[in-house]
């Protein structure tokens, strides 16, 4: 399910922060969210320290970043707390906002197909409209350094 090009489905999430986020509150300003399964895993971790390394680049052209899990604000924030996390993650326990973005559903891991989180991305312009979608992300390490390529061209 592609969503370029498509009006981003709007949200309403609690983030590490300890506040209410949505959509609505980001227009104007370009929005990166990526999904990811669960904080603390190594996959995980190495994406968001790569997303942390080049913050200060994706976030310098009026951009916000955006990382969802369905991890509590608890475990967000001891995971944050770990890895020195400047941006806000927002917990979807329900995986309401994830199954609106596609990033949640059948998935397969060492033959075995199961329902679960898919690490992808989304970049949403200012006027609301999803510019760019990652609906699967095979390497979590090297993510981040497309996601900057991406919005610096």
């Amino acid at each position: 399910m592609s969503l370029e090009g498509k009006k981003a489905p709007d949200f309403l999430l609690e983030g590490s922060d300890g506040k209410q986020h949505s959509l609505k509150e980001y227009l104007g300003k370009r929005v990166v969210i990526y999904f990811y399964p669960r904080d603390n895993t190594p996959g995980c971790t190495k994406e968001a320290c790569g997303f942390r390394d080049s913050y200060q680049e994706l976030t310098g052209d009026n951009t916000v970043l955006l990382g969802v899990s369905k991890d509590s604000t608890a475990s967000h924030n001891k995971f944050i707390t770990a890895f020195n996390l400047p941006f806000v993650l927002l917990t979807d326990p329900d995986t309401t906002m994830m199954q609106a973005y596609g990033a949640y559903g059948e998935k397969t891991a060492c033959g075995r197909t199961t329902m679960g989180i898919i690490r992808s991305t989304v970049i949403i312009g200012p006027d609301g409209i999803v510019q760019k979608q990652w609906p699967k992300v095979a390497k979590a390490e090297q993510h981040p350094a497309e996601v900057l390529k991406y919005l610096k061209k």
